[in-house]
C-alpha cells in the first residue's frame, strides 16, 4: 500500500519566537525528507509568538501568516501539499486549530479574547476542528495539566519531541502514552506531529492511504479515523 506522509504540528520564525527556519525552508526541509505534505501551525498571541501582539488585528494577521505563504509558495515549486493551521495557547495550554485560513481570521477579531469553551464553538460553527496538543507534556511554562474532552474533536497522541531519539526537549515517552490513553477513553480521534522547530526534521506525523487535496480532506481524515498510521519518526502505531 502506498503510504503519504503528512506533518501537522510545524512552526517558522515568522511566527513563532521558538523557531528557527522560514517557512519556504521547512517546505524544503519536508519534501527532501519524503513528506507528501505539512499544515504549518504557529503560535498566536496566546503562546510563544514573534509577531508584536500591540498591532491592530488585520496587521497581526498578515504577519502571523507570513510563515505558511512562504511554504505554501515554496511547495507550489516543489510539489509539497501546504495547509494553514495555528496553535492556540491558554496559559500553557495548547490547542491546534485547523480548517480554517487567513481570511477566516481577518474576519473574526473576536478569536483574540474567546476562553478555550467560546474557541471551540466558534471554530466548530465554521467548520474547523481543534485538537489538544500535546495534553500531559509537563514543563516549566506549563502551570498545570488542564482536560478540555468537551472542547476538543481530537487528541495530538504523539508528539515527536516527546519520543523520537533526535528530540532535545521535552523528552519523555509517557506523555505520548498517557495521551493515547486519554484519546481511547473519551474515543477521540488521535494525530501525530513532530512539533518542529528547526528543519533538522525527526519524520514524525500522519500516514494515509491516499493524497490530501485540501485541509477539509484532513479534517475528514481525521474524524472518521481514517488514517493508517501515526508516527514519531521511529515506531509506528498502526490502525490498519
Amino acid at each position: 500500500m502506498k503510504q503519504y506522509l503528512y506533518e501537522t504540528h510545524l512552526h517558522t520564525n515568522e511566527g513563532s519566537a521558538c523557531a528557527h527556519n522560514t517557512g519556504r525552508e521547512m517546505a524544503y526541509a519536508y519534501k527532501e525528507a519524503g513528506y507528501t505534505g505539512i499544515i504549518v501551525t504557529n503560535h498566536n498571541w496566546g503562546g510563544n509568538t514573534c509577531v508584536d501582539r500591540s498591532l491592530p488585528w488585520q496587521d497581526w494577521v498578515q504577519e502571523f501568516s507570513k510563515g505558511y505563504e512562504q511554504a505554501y509558495e515554496a511547495g507550489k515549486e516543489i510539489d509539497l501539499d501546504v495547509f494553514f493551521g495555528w496553535e492556540a495557547g491558554y496559559q500553557g495550554t495548547e490547542f491546534l486549530i485547523y480548517g480554517l485560513d487567513k481570511e477566516w481570521m481577518l474576519a473574526h477579531e473576536e478569536l483574540h479574547d474567546v476562553t478555550i469553551e467560546e474557541q471551540y464553538a466558534l471554530v466548530k460553527a465554521s467548520g474547523g476542528i481543534v485538537v489538544h496538543a500535546h495534553p500531559f507534556r509537563k514543563e516549566p511554562y506549563i502551570p498545570k495539566i488542564r482536560l478540555y474532552p468537551e472542547y476538543v474533536d481530537g487528541v495530538e497522541a504523539i508528539n515527536a519531541t516527546h519520543s523520537n531519539s533526535k528530540s532535545r526537549s521535552h523528552n519523555d515517552p509517557a506523555f505520548n502514552e498517557q495521551a493515547i490513553a486519554y484519546a481511547k477513553k473519551y474515543n477521540l480521534p488521535m494525530t501525530a506531529g513532530s512539533d518542529m522547530h528547526i528543519s533538522n526534521l525527526f519524520g514524525g506525523g500522519m500516514l494515509f492511504d491516499h493524497r490530501l487535496h485540501s485541509i477539509k480532506d484532513f479534517i475528514d481524515a481525521v474524524l472518521s479515523k481514517s488514517y493508517i498510521g501515526l508516527t514519531d519518526g521511529e515506531t509506528v502505531m498502526n490502525f490498519r
